[in-house]
């Protein structure tokens, strides 16, 4: 099997280097990902200008190679299947982003934007997230067996596998919770701070923060699952099919 790896929080993310690991154990791994820090960027794509493309000689997991493209998660793609591979891969993995991709915040992940690229190509396609600023033990244990499961498990065209993994302590796991519908809530709250210039312009600091547990997460989706302990599984799909 040969799996295409990438990410939206760079080729220097620690997620991507554990995501990459685990995927050697079911096949050949080529990683293609952003230079930069790419979050939030959906489906963006770049349309003119230039795209540099460099190998990435440093990457800390042995896999055939790995390549940093100066620009969007999907640009990253794009160029893997366009420029890079010899052959379309059989299966694209996302991630493992830092902070969940959970509710309404699908909708901007960069991480399921990269997940739906390769689906509106025809490669099947997992996303892979964890809690924001956390260790990533729980992913580190379960990353593995829970790729075998769903390299089994049947897509349906246009499906992506989006998987979320809590920080919690090994001893407070739940366990994990499949087919999570996704909450109509989004997880991370957006303020701004406004600062008022001499000449009648306004900055707006941003500050993101988690929804909070006890604000009526609804009961049975991947919201609830990933802040009560549990992994959450669950299918979302690309709009355009």
């Amino acid at each position: 099997m040969k799996i295409l790896v990438v990410n939206d929080d760079s080729i220097n993310a620690s997620g991507i280097a554990l995501l990459a690991k685990a995927a050697m154990k079911f096949g050949e791994v080529t990683v293609v990902a952003p230079a930069q820090q790419c979050s939030a960027m959906s489906q963006k794509l770049t349309i003119r200008g230039e795209l540099r493309v460099e190998k990435e000689e440093d990457f800390p997991v042995p896999v055939k190679a790995a390549y940093k493209v100066d620009g969007t998660p999907v640009d990253c793609v794009k160029v893997a299947l366009h420029y890079i591979l010899k052959e379309k891969p059989d299966y694209v993995f996302s991630g493992i982003n830092d902070g969940y991709n959970v509710g309404f915040d699908i909708a901007y992940s960069g991480t399921l934007g990269a997940a739906f690229e390769a689906v509106m190509h025809g490669i099947p396609a997992m996303a892979f997230s964890n809690t924001m600023h956390a260790p990533m033990d729980i992913a580190e244990a379960y990353l593995e067996p829970v790729i075998q499961e769903l390299l089994e498990a049947e897509l349906k065209p246009g499906e992506v596998w989006n998987v979320n993994f809590p920080s919690v302590d090994p001893s407070d796991f739940k366990g994990i919770l499949k087919d999570r519908p996704v909450a109509g809530v989004p997880v991370y709250q957006e303020k701004y701070i406004p600062t008022i210039h001499s000449d009648g312009s306004v900055s707006l600091e941003i500050s993101g923060h988690p929804l909070p547990v006890e604000d009526g997460v609804p009961e049975g989706t991947d919201v609830e699952a990933v802040m009560h302990g549990y992994i959450s599984i669950g299918k979302v799909k690309s709009v355009v099919l």
